[in-house]
């Protein structure tokens, strides 16, 4: 009887237990106006050289495509990034990413999306804060009145930034206003109190970025509590934080039980 009891706590453990290392995808966003993944190679090496499953997608936000699908579409790019991993056999599903990769991982989990964890390193892009949306502002109503005109395909130039750097991108102005609309999916305090299942997060913010400043409430108390999410602080600047929080993200990845 105490064997077959036994025998019962085992099996109940077992399948409470997370996955194997192999048996978990991770998908890696890059951050805005990258030529590739490439920064996050660092980072997929350290995973696959644990066994997890990793791809790195070239997403609209690079330098090479400028948004030339909205946002809704870069999701569905993420949906095949899964699909692939659940090719190679992944059960459990993390999807993270550096900056407005970050941000775009987040508007997955927001839109609905299963996932089994979220990795935000040094997110960014925010079209609902302080000098980034008043300098944006004039490109967002232009783009706003073209699409209310019915010209939404329509392709135009409109400004963008990333880490107070500006340049100009040509896409239409659909796709522009998916991103950059203050109340929208590019909003990340608004993308984490839309997920509505509590799911392990980990962010990782650098001393040196400018949105230390907002802390914990700005992003990371908008979504839903779970026991093992956590907020880490690290010595970093923007760019440098998906490389220098290799560590925290493996020890973090130890914590879900594999």
């Amino acid at each position: 009887m105490k064997k077959l009891m036994f025998l019962l706590l085992w099996l109940s453990l077992a399948c409470t237990s997370w996955a194997r290392n192999d048996e978990v995808g991770i998908v890696l966003l890059h951050g805005k106006w990258a030529r590739s993944s490439i920064g996050l190679a660092p980072l997929g090496n350290a995973l696959s050289a644990r066994g997890f499953k990793v791809v790195r997608p070239l997403m609209p936000w690079s330098e090479g495509r400028e948004y030339d699908v909205d946002y809704l579409a870069a999701l569905r790019e993420i949906d095949a990034a899964i699909a692939e991993l659940r090719k190679q056999g992944a059960l459990r599903i993390i999807v993270g990413g550096q900056s407005l990769g970050a941000n775009g991982a987040l508007a997955f989990a927001g839109s609905g999306r299963a996932v089994d964890g979220i990795v935000l390193l040094a997110p960014g892009h925010v079209p609902d804060l302080g000098t980034f949306r008043q300098s944006l502002e004039p490109s967002v109503q232009r783009a706003r009145q073209m699409v209310e005109q019915g010209r939404g395909e329509e392709k135009a130039s409109f400004e963008d930034i990333n880490q107070n750097r500006k340049k100009t991108v040509t896409t239409t102005a659909r796709a522009y206003l998916s991103y950059f609309d203050p109340a929208g999916m590019g909003a990340m305090p608004l993308s984490a109190s839309a997920i509505k299942i509590s799911v392990p997060l980990l962010i990782v913010m650098g001393t040196q970025d400018g949105l230390f400043a907002r802390g914990e409430d700005y992003i990371f108390r908008q979504a839903p509590a779970h026991p093992k999410s956590y907020f880490a602080t690290i010595d970093a600047d923007h760019l440098g934080t998906q490389t220098q929080a290799i560590p925290e993200v493996l020890k973090w990845l130890e914590t879900l039980g594999y």
